[in-house]
């Protein structure tokens, strides 16, 4: 049986799709952009401050699901600019401390402009 995650922590869906569903023992979270909880709205101008709000929306997520980042096995990162790739990963680094698998590739733009988004596989307790 499939279980959607709805918590008003994390951004609304900005399409048809869920903020995370269960199955078979993991969740999958959709990927998330660096858009504020109740507002839709971009938080932040630099790579720093977006991935901060992304890594937080997803932290809300896990948190709703009753899991942690240490919980994640896999990630997958997209970023408009791979100039961005270290200023990404000091940020990223803060909150995935367990090191999951991730995949990180560059793409050519992300949803309401943001500069990247993070997708996240989580092993359910």
């Amino acid at each position: 049986m499939l279980q959607k995650t709805y918590t008003p922590d994390a951004p609304e869906a900005i399409g048809p799709y869920s903020q995370a569903i269960s199955a078979g023992g993991f969740l999958f979270a959709s990927g998330q952009i660096p858009l504020m909880p109740g507002t839709g709205a971009i938080d932040g101008a630099s790579i720093a401050e977006q991935t901060d709000r992304a890594c937080r929306n997803v932290q809300a997520i896990l948190e709703a699901n009753g899991l942690t980042f240490e919980d994640v096995v896999k990630t997958t990162c997209y970023l408009v600019h791979m100039g961005d790739f270290a200023a990404f990963n000091e940020v990223y680094a803060q909150y995935f401390t367990g090191r999951p698998a991730r995949s990180c590739v560059a793409v050519k733009e992300l949803p309401k402009g943001a500069l990247c988004e993070i997708e996240i596989v989580a092993k359910l307790k």
